[in-house]
């Protein structure tokens, strides 16, 4: 069966993707830094009793070695890894002249470098193992619609480093996916977008090409 890691899934966002992947038949290694351990425990067995297993990994995003850990923990116990959710980050809800440099650094520590943690470990495993897999970052409306100066910066750089990565792996051509889209690619958005499961979009474009153009 596939399975995922869901970053920062010890509640809110991440808990919820956590859930619905295992939903939709996927492993997972539910993910968040100590403090949160009785909560990613909760999740856990949440996820077993939906007949799928988990696993639980203490590790900070923003350290190096803790990914790695991430990975290859994930690898080790449920046998390979097929998607990586980078869904951890952090939030200062203060005006740019009330934000201190410490709590600039550790915004975008966690929400940065983090992010390129996770897309770097989990792609160098996907491409170890040969079959590819899906890599899928979180950001927030804060990208599109400044709220708090410290969380506005460090979204553009994750939506920026999701678009450069996608466009790096798929230099030599006109499509991230290297494959033109079919007439079933658009009907599975258009289902996504007549179910429940989209009931909060509205008034947005969806493009559907393969990656020939990042929005």
């Amino acid at each position: 069966m596939p399975v995922a890691i869901v970053t920062g899934s010890s509640r809110g966002i991440g808990k919820a993707i956590a859930l619905q992947l295992a939903d939709d038949g996927m492993d997972i290694a539910i993910n968040d830094i100590e403090q949160q351990l009785s909560s990613m425990e909760s999740v856990k067995a949440e996820v077993e009793k939906k007949g799928r297993r988990a696993i639980v990994v203490v590790a900070d995003v923003s350290v190096e070695e803790d990914v790695k850990r991430l990975v290859g923990k994930t690898v080790e116990q449920l046998g390979e890894l097929n998607v990586m959710v980078s869904n951890a980050g952090i939030i200062v809800t203060k005006r740019l002249f009330e934000v201190s440099v410490a709590e600039w650094d550790k915004v975008q520590q966690v929400n940065v470098r983090g992010m390129f943690l996770c897309y770097r470990e989990a792609g160098r495993q996907m491409i170890a193992q040969g079959k590819g897999g899906k890599i899928i970052g979180a950001a927030s409306i804060a990208a599109f619609r400044p709220m708090w100066d410290a969380i506005d910066a460090s979204v553009a750089a994750r939506t920026g480093l999701a678009k450069g990565e996608a466009f790096e792996r798929s230099i030599q051509s006109r499509s991230a996916m290297k494959k033109a889209q079919t007439p079933e690619d658009i009907a599975n958005m258009v289902s996504f977008l007549a179910s429940d499961k989209a009931r909060m979009i509205t008034g947005q474009s969806m493009i559907v090409d393969g990656g020939i153009v990042f929005s």
